[in-house]
């Protein structure tokens, strides 16, 4: 486990040494912890690109474009600690647990993954100790000091999602997404008439349903935090100047959202 400070490379660089995640400003006061499972496309060289073709290892498939870019704008913004997972889904999702079989795909949506088929338990559990296991020990650290230190924390998880999902269109461009605790994303939606232009819905395109709260129940529900995973659609997020338009946007949205949990005093359960 590698924690860097904000001026740390970008997790999603090539070149970078086969570590598995990042923290950036780790001290921030801000009432946010920002954390980013998919900021990487990075397969460490152990795993021989999985047998992926260059196109399927920078596709949406290894990793969420754009995510890491808007979750380091919302840190800075928010003085807030982030963590970023520096390697890519396919290897391991660090939204998903270890029995899950999406945690290690052997195809994501059309594309096969040849260097996830048929993994016995010592290949998944060498992922699990190398990958997710310093995710959530990096994550949990962070949220330990910061209740050592009496600081409020809530729990926002960015991502993004591909346009067109097996031959569908998707018209959400932003997905507010909870699990049982729906603090965070029910006062996030109230202020959604805060940005008319932009269709804002409710757990989508993915919901509890579908495995994807993993994140919010482990590292936020399990430990009294309010929460929320937001989704973006990435075709929002191809320019620097979209990923700093869209930061703008959420922060419409999250900053009165987390005025009024403050003002309740309901952000830590």
């Amino acid at each position: 486990m590698s924690l860097s400070d904000s001026n740390a490379p970008s997790a999603a660089s090539p070149d970078l040494p086969d570590r598995a995640v990042d923290v950036w400003n780790a001290t921030g006061t801000g009432e946010v912890l920002v954390l980013c499972e998919h900021a990487s496309n990075h397969i460490p060289a152990r795993y021989e690109g999985l047998g992926l073709s260059e196109e399927d290892r920078i596709s949406h498939a290894a990793w969420d474009p754009g995510a890491l870019a808007v979750a380091k704008g919302l840190s800075a913004a928010l003085d807030a600690p982030l963590v970023a997972s520096c390697v890519s889904r396919l290897v391991y999702d660090c939204n998903r647990p270890p029995e899950a079989p999406s945690a290690m795909p052997a195809k994501s949506e059309l594309i096969e993954v040849p260097g996830n088929r048929n993994l016995d338990a010592a290949a998944r559990a060498e992922r699990v100790a190398t990958v997710y296991d310093p995710f959530c020990a990096a994550v949990a650290k962070v949220i330990a000091d910061r209740k050592a230190a009496g600081r409020e924390t809530m729990l926002v998880t960015i991502h993004s999602f591909t346009p067109v999902y097996y031959g569908s269109p998707r018209s959400v461009e932003i997905g507010i997404l909870h699990d049982d605790d729906t603090r965070l994303a029910d006062a996030m939606l109230d202020a959604a008439p805060a940005l008319p232009h932009r269709q804002v819905e409710r757990n989508a395109p993915y919901g509890p349903q579908d495995g994807v709260t993993h994140s919010l129940v482990l590292h936020g529900q399990d430990n009294g935090l309010a929460n929320v995973m937001i989704e973006i659609r990435n075709d929002l997020l191809r320019t620097p100047e979209q990923e700093t338009t869209m930061t703008e946007e959420l922060l419409c949205l999250l900053r009165p959202a987390l005025a009024t949990l403050v003002t309740k005093g309901a952000a830590n359960a």
